[in-house]
């Protein structure tokens, strides 16, 4: 469960409601996708909406909160495929089996390409353990020589969003963009 911020104390009655909101969100979100009214959210949670604008005062904060764990995960196994097989292998794994599926979360993919495209920083929790974890496995596998060192980790993760946006509901479609894709940045 996300867990509020810890710039201040918070009371159970209070943090109660917090995890109720986000569970709900996440509920509504994975239905309806995250541009559901908030105020369906805060019926659906039997809250009033200053209940639910206290603690979110903004759906970007709702929807960092309600996938803050699922950010979290992505770095983590970012980390974790690091650490187990080499940077190029970990990289195109990381891309494949996370990052890509990761965009058939409606709300986790409109989190994630805010971050990309619109606003950079919408997940601010989570960002920097993100962009590191992912900056990681590019720069090693810009270091072995097996991506080009013009292309950035934003990039990769433009492109790939891209691919799983144009590749929805094929998976032989997708495999091939990637192959392209991955093709692509290896240097010349």
């Amino acid at each position: 469960m996300a867990a509020p911020p810890k710039d201040r104390p918070i009371r159970a009655d209070a943090l109660r409601n917090y995890e109720h909101i986000v569970a709900t969100a996440r509920l509504a979100f994975t239905e309806r996708g995250p541009d559901v009214p908030l105020d369906v959210i805060a019926r659906r949670a039997g809250l009033g909406n200053a209940t639910i604008y206290r603690h979110f005062p903004t759906r970007e904060a709702l929807i960092e909160a309600v996938y803050r764990p699922d950010v979290a995960g992505l770095a983590s196994s970012a980390l974790h495929l690091a650490s187990q097989h080499a940077p190029r292998e970990a990289l195109e794994c990381w891309v494949s089996e996370h990052f890509i599926p990761a965009q058939e979360q409606l709300g986790l993919a409109a989190m994630l390409k805010d971050a990309l495209v619109r606003a950079p920083d919408v997940f601010s929790q989570g960002k920097a353990q993100f962009t590191d974890a992912v900056d990681g496995l590019v720069s090693a596998a810009q270091n072995t020589g097996d991506v080009r060192r013009d292309v950035s980790t934003r990039d990769i993760l433009r492109m790939a969003y891209g691919i799983a946006m144009a590749s929805e509901g094929a998976p032989h479609a997708r495999e091939r963009m990637l192959t392209v894709m991955f093709d692509g940045l290896r240097p010349t």
